[in-house]
Parts: C-alpha cells; structure tokens; sequence
C-alpha cells in the first residue's frame, strides 16, 4: 500500500522481525531531520499530536526525548511514561510510591495540564532529536523487546538530556494491555529487566534486585495457589494468574535470570 500510495516514502524492508531497537536503527541511521518520531503500528494519533510534540522539542533544546498521553480503545488513560526501576520501586507497590511521591514518580492517576519532566517515555509514540542520539548512540539492540527505550532516557540523562511527557498530545494505542495477556511477553520483560539492572549496576545490586523480583513471585504464585484453592479454581482470572505466576517461576530455573540474557527470544 505504501509503494502504492505513497511512492514518495522511503521504505525498509525486513524479511525477519529483527526486534524494536535494531529495526528503528534501521531507520535512524539514515534520517536527514531534526527529529525521529517512533510511532507503533498498533497507534492512531489524534488531531495535532506530532505538532504539539514538536512545538515543545523546539521549545526546548534540552529535551531530548517527548512522548504524549497514550489513550486505550475507549478513551482511558494508558500508561505513557515510566520510572527507572531500582531497588525501592522492586520492593515497594509502585502505585503507592506514585501516590505518595507525585513529583518523583509521575503517573496516569495525575491530571497534568502542563509538560512534566520524566524518566523515561514508552515507545510506541516518543519524538526523539537526533542531537542526543549522536551523542548517547542509538538503542541497544541487545534488547528485543521492552526496556530499549529506558535504557535509551538513561544513557540520555547521564548525558545531560532530559525527558518529558506533553499529557495533551494524545495517541490512541490499541495494544497496550497485551503483555498482561502473553506469557511469553511476560518472560520477555523480565529477561530486558534484567539485562538492564546487569549493564548499569555491579554485581551486588543485581543480586538484590534478582531476589526481590524472585520473592515477589514466589508470593504472588503462594497467594493465587491459594485463593485458587479457596475458591475450588472456578475463578477464571485467578487461575489464569496462577498458571502465569508458575510459568515464571519455573523460567527462572535452572539457571539464573542473568545468565538467560543470551539465549534465543521466543518472541
């Protein structure tokens, strides 16, 4: 459709799904503009979303990425941006932290009327200028899928740059809540996370973070087993939420988390 239509759009083709980071390399690696705008296929933008994104990077020469307010099907807010994670948001319920600290952990529950500064955007709609990938590079392709674009904020901000979200650019994303639905996206995030916490801490803190992430599961696994049993497995969403739990579980065995970074996606 696109060779059809729009003959003049440059097009590059893969024969194999080469994951988010190394195909929108691909294209950065050729652009000519000021900006890169990474937008999902699974995304409507709603009228003046790129312009409002664009209006405030050109507002703003230190921002180096700018994403908006994702919108799911019926008009509710979507997650849209995303903290670094770290060893208190791995012990503590992140909503919690959002309530308590507003400032330090921005979130959808808060109505911003004006931009505010973030850690990190989510993917599937972000502006980003072309200064800063020169000088932090481009995404890690050792990531397939999620965290590309938090490890991206973090090299961006140890390098002076700042992130923010326009909360009144609005993109519809119509496959946002997939990954609560996929055991095999759910294995995918988990193994991006722990390549994340292996390239920017030592040893120790990865050991840390590896345990809470593992005892999170284990009780979260020993809590549905038993309302499951409670409720003699009637319930549909608790038994499926087992069954995920228990696939994770057992994922982390026999090796350690760290140690899987390397092997083969199974996206």
């Amino acid at each position: 459709m696109l060779e059809k239509e729009f003959p003049s759009v440059s097009r590059l083709v893969n024969t194999e799904n080469k994951g988010f980071g190394a195909a929108n390399n691909q294209a950065m690696a050729i652009m000519k503009g000021k900006y890169a705008l990474l937008l999902s296929t699974d995304t409507v933008l709603m009228p003046e979303a790129v312009n409002k994104l664009w209006n405030f990077c050109e507002a703003n020469d230190k921002a180096a990425i700018v994403c908006g307010q994702l919108l799911n099907a019926d008009g509710t807010k979507q997650n849209s941006i995303a903290s670094f994670p770290n060893l208190l948001t791995l012990s503590t319920n992140v909503s919690l932290l959002e309530y308590l600290f507003p400032r330090w952990y921005p979130s959808k529950r808060y109505k911003h009327t004006s931009p505010v500064e973030v850690d990190s955007a989510i993917g599937a709609c972000m502006m980003i200028r072309k200064k800063a990938l020169d000088e932090a590079g481009v995404i890690d392709e050792r990531y397939f899928f999620f965290f590309e674009e938090t490890d991206l904020a973090y090299t961006m901000r140890l390098k002076g740059w700042k992130i923010y979200q326009v909360p009144d650019a609005f993109i519809y994303h119509l496959q946002g809540q997939s990954i609560g639905h996929n055991i095999s996206s759910r294995i995918e995030f988990y193994r991006s996370r722990y390549k994340f916490f292996k390239k920017w801490h030592g040893p120790l803190y990865c050991y840390l973070a590896n345990s809470l992430i593992f005892f999170r599961l284990l009780v979260n696994g020993a809590s549905h087993f038993i309302f499951v049993a409670l409720t003699l497995g009637l319930n549909t969403k608790l038994r499926d939420k087992l069954v995920m739990y228990s696939k994770l579980i057992y994922w982390h065995f026999p090796k350690n988390p760290f140690q899987q970074n390397n092997n083969k996606h199974t996206n």
